[in-house]
């Protein structure tokens, strides 16, 4: 079973950056595409951003392409999230997830649904204030 842990949200106001990171039990990490996704009280949980085995290709949602940044440290097993120009509008909990890679392909395009990832974090909390 794979693990992952999510840990840097925290309370911040509008415009400020935080980053997130994600380690995982994945092994080898390489072999897994890795996603965050979030969810706002009483809503859906929805795509933030993905990026495949290799990091040699990355996936965003309208609403965070050119604040957000999604990397991965495939020596650390760590997925990061770099959050930029944060709103009240991102608030929500934000999670790690996994899914077995679906291609060798270096620069191949990762999932971006929810329902396509295997293995879940806890999550954890971002709040911005206005």
């Amino acid at each position: 079973q794979v693990q992952l842990v999510e840990s840097g949200g925290g309370l911040v106001q509008t415009g400020d950056s935080l980053r997130l990171s994600c380690t995982t039990s994945a092994r080898p990490f390489t072999s897994y595409d890795m996603g965050w996704f979030r969810q706002a009280p009483g809503k859906e949980r929805d795509f933030v951003a993905t990026i495949n085995w290799s990091g040699g290709n990355t996936n965003y949602a309208h609403s965070v392409k050119g604040r957000f940044t999604i990397s991965r440290n495939n020596a650390e097993n760590t997925v990061y999230l770099q959050m930029n120009s944060l709103s009240p509008e991102d608030t929500a909990v934000y999670y790690c997830a996994a899914r077995y890679r679906q291609s060798a392909s270096f620069f191949y395009t990762p999932e971006n649904k929810a329902n396509e990832y295997d293995f879940w974090g806890r999550g954890t909390q971002v709040t911005v204030s206005a």
